[in-house]
């Protein structure tokens, strides 16, 4: 059998054990297209063998930058990967000027876009990319060269002698990819990650995934640019999983019911919209059935894996689940059972409700830097516990630093920050990954975050305030969407809020309230009274010092295009409160 200890690997050994009729799933124009694992093979060697004609060679950058995830992605990542060169993906979403320093810092040879929409970025920079040869698109665009010419010219086999002596010189511990993390501060980094660093990570992780081998099917929508998504489709390939690739995230709910998938991944702002919705939905029902979801919705937020509520509690569950929770399932097309969620904290409420409901949401932890996976929960054997980020992967040792960082050694450890040494230093410390995150190790061995180290501040009072804790117990009102807790050296901690506009115009509808638009709505007293409310409740749950004390609403939505959030949801704190400045002096009295 195949032994896999690089990325390319893993397709081959897919052929050999599996060798799946679907193994990638797009759609296009409507249609849902599969490819095999033969296909997937034969059309990454042609890919090699074009670039060869090209004249890329090992260590060569080849960009890949792609609106949603995709065959063709996959494809152009063996086919790079196969010739010692690096795959270089870039966020789409990210502004010309970070496509060009990306370009620029990797040195990229070639460029694959998706779209029109990346074609232009792209070509709004070439210009000043010196390195760049040329651009070729998966979609057919007028002025763009197509990536079908690239598997035309590797459709001559006479130099796939070539491509099997550059294979064979791969090594492991040889740089399989060059990741630029969409930072909360300043110039992307690029993590230089290896073929063991994410072969490691995609292996061990598989081993906390309870799917039936060679017989599940995925659905795949969370960016593949980023390395949590990207190693799960490894992952996937190596369980012999078929995978469906999401048309977008606006299509997701379709996608569900069209491909009925077992697993997926997703990150708590999606469960926090999914659920939102399942809610708003129940608010709509009236009489018995009304009463009979929002008693399921009750017996479902007090959940605790393993029957530990008890035999009474068992009960109330199971019939739950047989009269309501079971239409949840259905409208996310009948099978989906494990959701495995990363990239920000989770609230315990949302684990709960969800593995009530049959979901199976396990929450793990980890970053660019480690390949992803650190830790991740999982519902067999006792290794779920709800509120915790699960127990190390095998191999990996992690230490709690005095101030309560959390560093991780292992095999998933990143070599370094491209072309930046004393980043690298920074972080990479006597055999250790300094994660930036505080955490702490429970006796069960379970591994809990409590907060960004960057992102605790002390109040003027000396009092240290942790921003996460507080802005995930305020996201469990409905009528906040997005919260950032402020009050940095200032005398006590406050919020800028960014309401759920849609709910609040239901809300207000009900109520007779004549709001006007987001403008004025957020200026209105009998909202911002409303809001009040919200505010005192999610306070009791935190000590005098920590209590929000004053809160300012925000008139608009805040997304990734607006520059509020990272491409994976993350508050980027330092731009919010610029563009609030006003409000937050207004709160303070500057």
């Amino acid at each position: 059998m195949q032994e896999i200890t690089r990325l390319f690997d893993f397709p081959y050994y897919q052929l050999e054990k599996f060798n799946l009729k679907k193994s990638l799933v797009t759609k296009y124009n409507g249609e849902w297209v599969s490819t095999s694992t033969q296909e997937y093979v034969d059309k990454a060697n042609a890919i090699s063998r074009a670039l060869l004609r090209l004249g890329v060679k090992p260590n060569d950058k080849i960009a890949l930058i792609s609106m949603t995830n995709r065959t063709e992605w996959n494809i152009m990542d063996i086919g790079i990967l196969q010739l010692g060169a690096q795959n270089v993906p870039i966020y789409p979403t990210i502004s010309e000027e970070d496509y060009q320093y990306v370009l620029n810092h990797s040195e990229a040879k070639y460029v694959f876009v998706s779209c029109t929409e990346v074609f232009d970025k792209v070509n709004a920079v070439k210009a000043n990319t010196p390195h760049l040869k040329d651009v070729y698109s998966f979609d057919v665009l007028e002025n763009c060269k197509n990536w079908s010419e690239i598997l035309e010219m590797g459709a001559d086999t006479s130099n796939q002698n070539e491509v099997e002596k550059l294979k064979d010189k791969v090594k492991p511990d040889d740089l399989a990819t060059l990741i630029y993390t969409s930072g909360t501060t300043g110039r992307p980094k690029g993590v230089m990650l290896t073929h063991n660093n994410v072969v490691c990570n995609a292996i061990e992780s598989s081993k906390r995934l309870p799917i039936d081998y060679g017989n599940t099917t995925c659905l795949s929508f969370l960016p593949v640019c980023h390395i949590y998504e990207r190693m799960m489709v490894y992952l996937y390939q190596y369980a012999g999983v078929t995978i469906y690739f999401a048309e977008s995230m606006d299509k997701i709910s379709e996608n569900l019911k069209e491909c009925a998938p077992h697993v997926m991944t997703a990150v708590p702002r999606l469960l926090e919209k999914v659920y939102d919705k399942i809610i708003a939905k129940g608010t709509t029902l009236t009489g018995i059935k009304r009463k009979l979801f929002f008693w399921a919705v009750e017996v479902g937020l007090k959940y605790e894996p393993y029957g530990q509520n008890g035999w009474w509690y068992e009960q109330k569950l199971a019939l739950a689940r047989k009269l309501i929770f079971s239409k949840w399932k259905e409208g996310l097309g009948g099978n989906l059972s494990l959701i495995s969620s990363g990239s920000a904290a989770l609230q315990p409420r949302l684990a709960r409700i969800f593995n009530a409901a049959g979901f199976g949401v396990m929450e793990g932890y980890g970053l660019t830097e480690t390949s992803p996976v650190v830790s991740v929960n999982d519902m067999r054997d006792g290794g779920f516990k709800i509120g915790t980020v699960g127990k190390l992967l095998a191999n990996t040792e992690v230490k709690i630093a005095e101030d309560g960082e959390i560093c991780v050694k292992g095999p998933q450890v990143m070599l370094g920050y491209y072309k930046d040494d004393e980043k690298t230093a920074e972080v990479l410390k006597d055999g250790y990954f300094h994660t930036g995150d505080i955490g702490e190790i429970d006796a069960d061995g379970f591994l809990k975050i409590t907060d960004r180290k960057k992102e605790m501040f002390k109040t003027s009072g000396g009092k240290y305030v942790a921003p996460q804790l507080l802005e995930n117990r305020f996201k469990q009102s409905r009528f906040i969407e997005q919260i950032m807790v402020v009050g940095e050296g200032e005398k006590m901690p406050a919020a800028l809020i960014q309401p759920d506009f849609e709910f609040l115009h239901n809300w207000a509808k009900m109520h007779n309230i004549e709001v006007g638009d987001n403008r004025k709505m957020v200026q209105n007293e009998k909202v911002i009274s409303r809001f009040q409310e919200e505010v005192d409740a999610a306070n009791e749950s935190f000590a005098k010092w920590e209590k929000v004390k004053q809160f300012r609403l925000t008139p608009d939505v805040w997304s990734i295009d607006q520059g509020h959030l990272t491409p994976t949801m993350k508050l980027k704190r330092k731009i919010v409160k610029e563009k609030y400045i006003d409000l937050y002096n207004n709160i303070y009295e500057h």
